[in-house]
């Protein structure tokens, strides 16, 4: 009897997975709750268990495909279902181990495993692959050196096999344009064949990587942020000499006390909770026809791995103190990294803060995070010579730029939400008292 591997909860709002790659393949035994699999999410990596122990039976879906909560990804055979093909298998072979022989004189027998093949190869391809070998029945995957996970191959492998016709953007538009503009059918044969050694000729000065499925979630949902919120960005400037002055003068304090270093982030957290009370708009959201504004203040803060962007929710971050707001962002990155995060760490954010002068960004205009609607991004520190009481000054200036959603949020609450911002910014002792 064969037990079925779901597709576990994925979450609040998640209502699809990509599988990222299959750790266990069939015919190889699998013990109770071991990793089978890995799920991607535009959230995070779900490592899915084996519910029962015994053999992996089947792979019901290929790497690369969508899958929905509660489908079947594969099946796993216990031991008294895999022991006992093996002895029918056995058995059979005996009885038919004669006519065999008896007909090994005959060519027929030697054709017959010719067409089961191509059948056993299909299994382990994907869907892409497989797409590709029935329009290009002349191409044998069997004849490549695959380079995918256990040697499988991939739709890459096949393109730069360099014999599908159409496969690489050259040969199969090439011939169409000749064939068009020729006067006559002579030279036609000749530039149809030129683009076949393209593959060669490149073969060293290209990689192709499939794409991840959090990399393509998140280019999704960032194109439908796009198509269907009125984004606008409003900038504007911080004095970042009061923070810089303060860190300096409490850091060591700080870091025996609360074992976290002081950095810039909670005071931005602080001052987004601060100006997020008084200008309740941008903490808001559309659902329908309906505004639904939020009266709690859970802050996402956007981290980057190595497989892409991820936002972490500090909740009810208004509530907590300026050791608690680092402790818990060092937290986040640590285990951001390394893809330990939980789904529930990554929903529920009212708004978000993106912080792209880590990488040295001076200047940008963040995308919304959806539903939220608005995103406040963070930039380089740099040292400009601005004006004071008439006099020019070297002092240590931010960007700020606020992207919010026009449909909800005037241009006036989003200027004055950046004034407030940066006037929290520009005075900490202020904003450490809330006040």
């Amino acid at each position: 009897m064969a037990t079925k591997i779901l597709v576990p909860s994925l979450g609040e709002s998640v209502s699809e997975g990509i599988v990222a790659a299959w750790l266990k393949q069939p015919g190889e035994a699998v013990a109770v709750d071991e990793v089978v699999m890995e799920l991607e999410t535009d959230k995070v990596t779900i490592e899915v268990l084996a519910p029962e122990a015994g053999t992996m039976a089947s792979h019901e879906v290929a790497e690369g495909d969508t899958v929905e909560p509660g489908s079947v990804l594969g099946l796993i055979a216990d031991e008294d279902a895999t022991t006992a093909p093996a002895q029918d298998a056995s058995a059979k072979e005996e009885t038919t181990e004669a006519p065999m022989t008896a007909s090994q004189a005959t060519p027929e027998p030697t054709s017959a495993p010719t067409p089961a093949a191509p059948a056993a190869t299909s299994s382990a391809l994907s869907p892409a692959v497989e797409k590709l070998v029935a329009e290009n029945p002349q191409v044998d995957p069997t004849s490549l050196n695959g380079s995918g996970k256990a040697g499988r191959v991939t739709k890459g492998d096949m393109l730069a096999a360099g014999a599908i016709s159409g496969g690489v953007g050259g040969a199969g538009g090439a011939g169409t344009s000749a064939a068009a503009g020729a006067p006559s059918p002579a030279p036609i044969s000749a530039p149809a064949a030129a683009p076949k050694p393209t593959p060669q000729a490149t073969a060293g000065l290209e990689k192709r990587v499939r794409m991840t499925g959090l990399r393509k979630t998140i280019a999704r949902r960032l194109k439908e942020a796009q198509n269907t919120a009125a984004i606008l960005t409003t900038y504007n400037e911080a004095d970042m000499s009061a923070i810089k002055a303060l860190r300096a003068t409490h850091q060591e304090a700080f870091v025996k006390k609360y074992g976290a270093k002081l950095g810039f982030m909670s005071f931005f957290v602080a001052a987004c909770c601060q100006a997020l009370k008084d200008i309740p708009a941008v903490n808001a959201e559309i659902d329908g026809d309906e505004l639904v504004y939020k009266n709690f203040y859970n802050i996402g803060v956007a981290v980057g791995t190595p497989t892409g962007l991820v936002v972490p929710v500090i909740r009810d971050a208004d509530r907590m103190g300026f050791a608690d707001i680092e402790k818990t962002i060092a937290d986040f990155g640590m285990r951001a990294r390394d893809g330990k995060l939980s789904m529930a760490e990554m929903t529920g954010g009212t708004f978000t803060i993106s912080n792209g002068g880590t990488y040295g960004s001076l200047m940008s205009a963040p995308i919304l995070n959806p539903p939220q609607s608005g995103i406040l991004g963070m930039h380089k520190i740099q040292d400009r010579p601005v004006a004071i009481k008439g006099q020019v000054e070297i002092r240590p200036m931010m960007y700020l730029a606020l992207s919010y959603d026009h449909r909800i949020i005037d241009g006036k609450e989003a200027v004055t939400f950046l004034v407030k911002v940066k006037e929290a910014l520009e005075n900490p002792e202020r904003l450490m008292l809330g006040i």
